[in-house]
């Protein structure tokens, strides 16, 4: 069975998406509190681990901007691309992917579950990418939904996993000079987040 069935991820050929955790979404997502709390641990990890991050919003000025929890954890120069299509791939984010040949797999989290994060799984592997859908970081409106779209993004080839295992599986080794840090964001069980 070749590596990428397996979902053998490496953190030097890694790049993690977040997708539209915006304001005017927080009254209205299923577990977006407990959702909001894995992204934040998401993306401490990726400056822990110098894995670049993009980061979309969903027509902004409906939506509002992304959460300031979040907008407090990115880096200061941290690029938030807004767009109307469903899909994260706008020209932007394709120039990056196309930039950086190195990457092969990409970690995804955010919502809609069942349309920005689904387009983008679909899109992702038509471009032939690994995707890796952090579960425990997606949600939907409804909660039919989201599950029926994590069965989609199985059968499509996707890889549905969890923020802990993810991290974990990153850094791989007990020995790996970021491993303290690492252990420091996942001591803290993940929230209940419906699944």
């Amino acid at each position: 069975m070749d590596s990428k069935r397996l979902g053998d991820i490496k953190a030097e050929n890694a790049i993690f998406f977040m997708c539209d955790i915006q304001e005017k979404f927080r009254p209205v997502i299923k577990y977006f509190k407990e959702i909001l709390e894995i992204a934040e641990k998401l993306v401490e990890a990726t400056n822990i681990l110098d894995i670049p991050l993009v980061v979309t919003e969903q027509y902004p000025k409906g939506l509002g901007e992304t959460v300031s929890e979040l907008k407090e954890k990115l880096k200061k120069d941290q690029e938030r691309y807004s767009k109307t299509k469903f899909t994260m791939l706008v020209p932007e984010v394709i120039s990056q992917l196309d930039a950086n040949t190195n990457i092969k797999h990409v970690v995804l989290f955010g919502i809609e579950t069942h349309v920005c994060i689904q387009q983008t799984v679909i899109d992702l592997l038509q471009k032939k990418y690994e995707v890796h859908v952090v579960a425990d970081a997606c949600s939907s409106r409804t909660q039919m939904d989201r599950t029926f779209a994590f069965e989609r993004f199985r059968q499509s080839g996707a890889i549905v996993t969890t923020s802990d295992a993810i991290l974990l599986q990153l850094i791989g080794d007990k020995d790996h000079p970021q491993f303290k840090a690492i252990q420091k964001l996942i001591m803290k069980t993940a929230p209940d987040s419906g699944l």
